[in-house]
């Protein structure tokens, strides 16, 4: 199983976006039950879809992040192609939902 390559910067962050053409964002809080019980999840699906780049952020660490996507609760899953955000998922993330937005948005490339 692959796990997601933390960040620590907005400038990270926008490396990435632009080297990448599908990149997916996690982010969790600190203290959030939620965040750490959907991280494994996530990491498995994301085991099966080599196209995808994933990277995990703390937005207590980086709250510029958080601003500059106007991201207001955690968990939050935002998929970018092209440096564009395809969808975003928030709070209550079913993994067969994402699964299956991730699956449209590589329609995409």
């Amino acid at each position: 199983m692959s796990s997601l390559h933390k960040i620590s910067s907005y400038a990270e962050f926008s490396d990435v976006i632009s080297s990448r053409a599908a990149v997916l964002l996690y982010t969790s809080m600190p203290n959030c039950s939620v965040c750490h019980a959907l991280l494994p999840q996530v990491e498995a699906l994301l085991a099966h879809m080599p196209a995808v780049h994933a990277i995990h952020a703390d937005t207590a660490d980086i709250p510029e992040l958080a601003g500059q996507l106007t991201i207001f609760s955690a968990p939050a899953v935002l998929f970018f192609i092209h440096g564009k955000v395809i969808f975003r998922m928030a709070r209550f993330v079913p993994i067969e939902e994402l699964q299956e937005n991730i699956t449209q948005a590589l329609k995409m490339i």
